[in-house]
């Protein structure tokens, strides 16, 4: 789990610091897990194109957006606000993700972004696996990805849910740090990840 969490951390600290890419991509324990998730990393690190196209979610809104992909999971994003490694999101498409967090903390994790303006100057919002979601004994009420949106309702930028990347063995490569292309309709969403002006 500390290899995990250094990896996430580092995406964030080396784009916002040095403005290098980086990749958000299975790790080599997972390999023999998924061998789209395994595939694609290959072409990332080789060079090859990298285009996704996923199903649509019943929740996305629709748009299109162009801008630098930055983010990772969701608590680290958190965590690191007001730090070194704080994340500027104006103009950019964000990425969140996260595992075995309680609901009513992705909220006030969701509230705090969006209350220090994080949220609402973005080119787009990815949201990957949200998983293992946990409950309190008295329901919250609203799952991770309706607490999501209703964070983001004022905004008018397109959102993408469900999109297979985080803790999840279909956990396809995300080029952070490089500006990316995407397009959410009612039918699908379409990344393209090797986008040039």
């Amino acid at each position: 789990m500390l290899v995990i969490v250094i990896s996430l951390f580092l995406h964030q600290h080396i784009n916002q610091n040095f403005g290098i890419a980086s990749l958000h991509a299975t790790m080599p324990i997972n390999f023999t897990k998924n061998e789209e998730a395994t595939e694609s990393l290959r072409k990332a690190l080789f060079g090859e194109t990298l285009t996704y196209t996923v199903p649509a979610h019943a929740l996305n809104r629709a748009g299109e957006a162009i801008g630098e992909l930055i983010g990772g999971n969701l608590s680290l994003i958190y965590a690191l606000c007001g730090s070194k490694s704080d994340i500027d999101t104006k103009g950019k498409i964000l990425f969140i993700e996260d595992l075995d967090e309680y609901l009513y903390h992705i909220d006030r994790m969701m509230m705090n972004l969006k209350r220090s303006g994080k949220l609402q100057h973005l080119a787009g919002l990815i949201v990957g696996g949200m998983s293992d979601m946990k409950d309190n004994t008295i329901p919250f009420g609203k799952t991770a990805e309706e607490i999501i949106l209703d964070a983001v309702k004022e905004y008018n930028f397109p959102v993408c849910f469900d999109f297979p990347a985080g803790h999840i063995d279909r956990n396809l490569p995300l080029a952070m740090g490089r500006e990316v292309n995407l397009s959410v309709s009612t039918n699908s969403v379409f990344l393209n990840l090797n986008h040039t002006n």
